[in-house]
């Protein structure tokens, strides 16, 4: 029997890829046909929930991960984290560490993915943008640098063939939709393939259903769109607000380099102190 457990937050709970039904599916279930022998079993699991930040899945998705003894994992998650108040890049590197250490430390093969930063998708003024995009980079550094080092399948998301393509992305801007996560999950046959770990079909790439329209996209950013970054930012925005300022007041006196440098070295400290850990 093959066994695939996908931890993490909405985009891999499946928003954005919505069933007849009313039920997400998303970029994993669709993957998860093409990675077990033919005529096998499969025993796929989504622990992944939306909304979740890295504490989550350290906390609460990794012991589940753990008790279903998993041959393939995958850990993405992140930009929660960075529409918190309180994010901290060395906490989150220490609990992506600990989760991809486990999973791969009790046999499974990791899966994981960098993201691109939610205020470029959104479209937000720059200084708003920056502070966001900043630590979406140090996201993606330390998910690029523990995926070196546990040998995972990764996925280069942040790039821009995936984030300039509308096409392959939801009215809300920061979800796949459905060609987005079949997208996704045919990326993911590819790599596994190539390390003779999918042994299925390829999922397709032509959506079931309609995209949506601009129409779709309007109505959305106007009703559940603002509910969405009140619950998403609620505490984040005051602090961001105090962000913005700081970078308005750093490019008025041409200092804009020390955010940066800042944030380098809060992100070496990490990298070092999970490297070593």
């Amino acid at each position: 029997m093959t066994r695939f457990v996908a931890l993490g937050d909405s985009l891999s709970e499946g928003v954005g890829d919505r069933l007849p039904d009313g039920a997400w599916r998303g970029w994993a279930a669709l993957l998860a046909q093409g990675v077990r022998p033919p005529g096998e079993p499969l025993a796929f699991t989504n622990l992944a929930l939306s909304g979740a930040q890295s504490r989550d899945v350290a906390e609460t998705q990794l012991p589940a991960a753990l008790a279903l003894r998993p041959q393939l994992a995958s850990v993405v998650v992140g930009v929660n984290d960075t529409l918190r108040r309180t994010f901290d890049i060395g906490l989150l590197a220490g609990r992506l560490d600990r989760v991809c250490g486990e999973l791969a430390g009790a046999g499974a093969v990791l899966l994981t993915a960098c993201l691109p930063d939610p205020g470029r998708m959104l479209g937000l003024p720059g200084p708003l943008a920056r502070p966001l995009a900043r630590r979406q980079r140090a996201v993606n550094a330390v998910v690029h640098a523990l995926s070196e080092h546990y040998d995972a399948v990764h996925l280069h998301l942040a790039a821009p063939g995936w984030t300039e393509d509308r096409a392959l992305w939801s009215a809300d801007r920061l979800h796949p939709g459905e060609r987005g996560h079949r997208a996704v999950a045919a990326a993911f046959h590819r790599l596994l393939r190539e390390r003779g770990l999918a042994l299925g079909p390829a999922p397709s790439p032509e959506p079931e259903q309609p995209p949506p329209s601009r129409t779709d996209a309007v109505r959305w950013l106007a009703t559940a769109g603002t509910a969405w970054v009140v619950r998403r930012c609620g505490d984040l925005l005051p602090q961001l607000l105090a962000l913005a300022a700081a970078e308005l007041r750093h490019s008025a006196t041409g200092t804009a380099a020390l955010l940066d440098t800042h944030a380098d070295t809060a992100l070496a400290r990490a990298l070092d102190a999970t490297m070593r850990a």
